[in-house]
């Protein structure tokens, strides 16, 4: 999307007489005796003459053109040929072994990332890498009364990818069932997540930033030539340089300290930033639940804690183009000529980051034999953003979700419907494309069934979103509309 959106412009006129026409006619209108609001409007009304407005066969030409061209520096299509090969085994002893359910398996999986340079750095070949895990759990049932029963599950996975340390993940859950209709539920867990494929092997220009993988094979395999401003040519003694990956993460300041610079003049708020490669994170997570049944009323509730250490996460930084950070000197002067470059990086948070939430579900019979359920998610994240503004969470997840159903799967002989409701709460979106507010949305869904047993068939008809209104779930995503379905099953009673 960033790619064809630039692509189109660099179609219609290229940058550098784009911005002289535009500081040309700022010029000349402020010379005229315009504020810098007035000088601006008139600068772009002189530098946008012409531009393909969305629609105009100019337009469709250049759009076309770009996505069918894997060069991204002309282009926007993305070539990935990518791929993986993944094995697993278990084997379970429960045939052998009386006292307990034992079971040990393990897995093995190696990446093939080929993308033609379009998305990683791969651009002399494929990179490969791999991965294996072994583990072992445990499964004992302790019947205490002849309405208790006890459940007690323990496990660990040890798993190594060769780009890091071997980590080994505990785990132990119980499950007590008190007389058929209740049942309490706990467990406390350890994991890890290993780095992505992109987090360690990207090489993309994001339009905004530029994402660089941070596995240190991948550092100086992202290059590019720049050329310098007339004051950075004059220190460097040449009119353009060469960077590398390698600069985002050993010659860089935090991306929100460069833009107080460029607010304020001031170099004392500049910060280093040269973040550390990424590791796998780590999680501690405890869970607790009941289940239980009243009558004709069955309700689950559940909560759980997540405790991060080593989140990843993404941060954006400036590398200059010359000087090494905190000099005092050339790196500033890099900054104020703007001859500097943003990365986004892949690194872990020092912050503490904690994630909490709980669920309700309710279902119950009402007028008879009608069906009625609804249920409530409430997700939290704990991170303070406004002490580290240049990393992403990317937890991208409602604080609030609802949903509810009615329906009778019998209403009169062969005979069915039912209504669906669904409500999320606005969140904040983050990605490497885009960030953005998502907002609320709430969609109803409806279906009805019925049953023709003469010809072995149930007929369906329904609709999603059934009150038409457009919402989407991602920033940058298309807007999710209604569907409308007919479907006949045969022999299917």
């Amino acid at each position: 999307m960033v790619f064809t959106g630039i692509n189109i412009n660099s179609a219609w006129k290229d940058n550098n007489t784009w911005f002289g026409e535009y500081t040309g006619a700022f010029i000349s209108a402020t010379l005229g005796g315009a504020d810098e609001t007035q000088a601006h409007a008139a600068a772009r009304n002189v530098a946008d003459t012409g531009r393909f407005l969305p629609g105009s066969d100019e337009f469709v030409a250049a759009f076309n053109k770009s996505i069918a061209d894997p060069d991204l520096t002309t282009g926007s299509k993305f070539q990935d040929a990518s791929k993986y090969y993944h094995a697993d085994a278990n084997y379970n002893f429960s045939h052998l072994i009386d006292f307990a359910d034992i079971q040990v398996g393990g897995s093995f999986r190696e990446y093939s990332l080929n993308s033609s340079g379009t998305i990683y750095t791969d651009i002399d070949g494929p990179i490969t890498y791999s991965e294996y895990g072994i583990y072992t759990q445990i499964q004992k049932n302790l019947e205490l009364n002849d309405e208790m029963e006890l459940k007690l599950t323990g496990s660990a996975r040890y798993d190594k990818s060769e780009f890091f340390d071997g980590f080994v993940s505990p785990r132990i859950s119980a499950a007590l069932t008190l007389n058929q209709n209740h049942n309490v539920r706990a467990s406390v867990q350890t994991g890890f997540r290993n780095p992505t494929t992109q987090d360690l092997f990207i090489g993309l220009n994001a339009g905004r930033a530029i994402l660089v993988g941070s596995a240190p094979s991948n550092l100086d395999r992202w290059t590019r030539n720049y050329d310098l401003s007339p004051g950075g040519a004059a220190i460097v003694q040449s009119p353009s340089v060469t960077q590398t990956g390698a600069a985002a993460y050993n010659n860089s300041y935090t991306a929100s300290s460069a833009l107080e610079l460029a607010a304020t003049g001031n170099p004392a708020v500049l910060e280093i930033a040269n973040p550390d490669l990424v590791k796998p994170e780590q999680v501690t997570s405890g869970e607790v639940g009941y289940r239980g049944k009243f009558n004709k009323i069955t309700v689950d509730v559940s909560a759980y804690y997540n405790s991060y250490k080593d989140f990843i996460s993404q941060e954006v930084v400036v590398a200059p183009f010359y000087g090494t950070v905190g000099d005092g000197g050339a790196s500033i002067a890099a900054l104020a000529n703007g001859d500097s470059q943003a990365y986004s990086t892949y690194t872990n948070s020092e912050a503490n980051v904690n994630s909490y939430g709980t669920s309700v579900g309710v279902s119950t019979k009402v007028f008879g034999d009608f069906d009625l359920s609804g249920s409530y998610t409430y997700a939290k994240l704990d991170f303070d953003s406004e002490a580290y503004p240049d990393f992403a969470t990317n937890f991208n997840t409602p604080e609030h979700k609802f949903k509810a159903s009615f329906g009778n799967t019998d209403l009169f002989e062969n005979f069915g419907f039912n209504i669906a409701y669904r409500f999320s709460d606005d969140y904040y979106w983050e990605a490497t494309f885009a960030n953005g507010v998502v907002p609320e949305f709430h969609v109803v869904d409806a279906q009805i069934n019925l049953k023709v047993p003469s010809m072995k068939s149930i007929f369906k008809a329904g609709a999603t979103n059934l009150l038409g209104d457009e919402y989407f779930t991602a920033v940058g995503t298309g807007h999710i509309g209604s569907m409308y379905y007919v479907s006949w099953t045969i022999n299917n009673l």
